[in-house]
């Protein structure tokens, strides 16, 4: 609940390789290994060499944290986006949401921490393990107002898309079970996400009167403790006297992968990673990864997509645009990246709520 690598993942950038990039570097692979080929036995144009060259190097090399291929989707995604308001959060399938307050002392206990994350990776991975094909997510949300007194509430939705498995509640009621060892749990219904009123850039206005502001988490510390949650939300970090209020929202969503896809994705990954990377330390970097990828695949666990989100509160736009500068040198403390969702604060808040547990992958980057 607290930790954002509760399962396994590509840590550098944040999810496994889209269906696109897979057939992409299949196909690429393919025509590379019959060009190869066809050079035994007749010289092949050099255009050919040149194409797969080409698009080897559009999947693999990477300007920062992502590929040029990835670079060019993600502006696309964000031209069209910033055009275009689908709803989101009403995919086909059933949700089902749960408040979780883990028993008492957990999250201040750094080895019940450690159990209390093993557990929920178990739950991740037995979720993983119940299509052939990725689409069951589970989607964790924590809120804050932190003054004189704190008040917290988080919640747990999980969401089977429909026609996916043949009976998902025999998976809610499992996971049910798993949960329920965690802490105090109790279903609910959430409240309708609220709607939106106006919007700018950095902020977006609800009727409900609340302004907010929304970032995807790009990057985090490897190593935390598992509290890092517990920081940035609750400044548990400071003394009583220290904390600033504030109203905070942070959400994760986990998208398990099914074993075979997961050994997939390590593989495909693995082999796009070392094609074009001629950094040393990248390389290390990448062998290091791929054997605790590896090594984790081997153990029985599976790979998760994951996607984090924090949205800040405020009662003007003003407000909300200081909130906005609080929550970035926190996160500048604890080492954290944050893209602001520049152009699209008029959804992204929806991401922070459990009504973003049935939201379509890649349709927020």
């Amino acid at each position: 609940m607290y930790s954002l690598t509760p399962g396994f993942r590509f840590p550098a950038i944040q999810r496994g390789l889209s269906p696109a990039e897979i057939l992409l570097t299949k196909t690429n692979a393919g025509a590379g290994a019959a060009v190869l080929a066809s050079a035994m036995i007749s010289q092949p144009p050099a255009w050919a060499f040149g194409v797969v060259a080409g698009v080897a190097g559009l999947i693999n090399v990477s300007p920062g944290r992502r590929s040029i291929a990835r670079w060019a989707a993600v502006g696309v995604r964000h031209w069209r986006e910033r055009r275009a308001t689908p709803d989101l959060a009403k995919s086909a399938g059933t949700t089902r949401t749960w408040t979780l307050y883990p028993h008492h002392g957990t999250m201040q206990d750094s080895y019940q921490r450690a159990s209390f994350h093993e557990a929920f990776s178990r739950a991740l991975t037995y979720v993983a393990g119940q299509s052939r094909a990725a689409g069951i997510q589970v989607h964790v949300t924590h809120h804050a107002e932190v003054g004189d007194v704190i008040a917290h509430t988080q919640t747990i939705s999980v969401h089977i898309p429909k026609n996916l498995i043949a009976r998902p509640e025999r998976v809610f009621a499992t996971v049910e079970r798993e949960f329920t060892a965690l802490g105090a749990l109790a279903e609910v219904t959430p409240a309708p996400a609220p709607a939106l009123s106006d919007s700018a850039s950095g902020w977006a206005a609800l009727e409900d009167g609340r302004y907010a502001a929304t970032a995807r988490i790009t990057g985090w510390p490897a190593e935390t403790g598992g509290d890092l949650m517990a920081n940035i939300l609750l400044d548990q970090h400071r003394p009583p006297r220290d904390r600033r209020q504030k109203n905070r929202s942070i959400s994760v969503l986990y998208r398990p992968l099914p074993i075979t896809t997961a050994r997939l994705s390590a593989k495909l990954g693995k082999a796009a990673a070392e094609a074009f990377t001629t950094d040393q330390v990248k390389q290390d970097m990448h062998a290091q990864t791929s054997g605790t990828v590896h090594d984790a695949l081997v153990q029985g666990a599976t790979l998760v997509d994951v996607d984090a989100y924090l949205t800040v509160w405020g009662e003007s736009p003003e407000h909300v645009t200081q909130a906005r500068d609080d929550a970035q040198l926190d996160a500048d403390e604890h080492r954290l990246r944050l893209d602001w969702l520049s152009g699209q604060q008029h959804r992204a808040h929806v991401m922070t709520t459990p009504h973003g547990a049935s939201t379509r992958k890649g349709a927020i980057l």
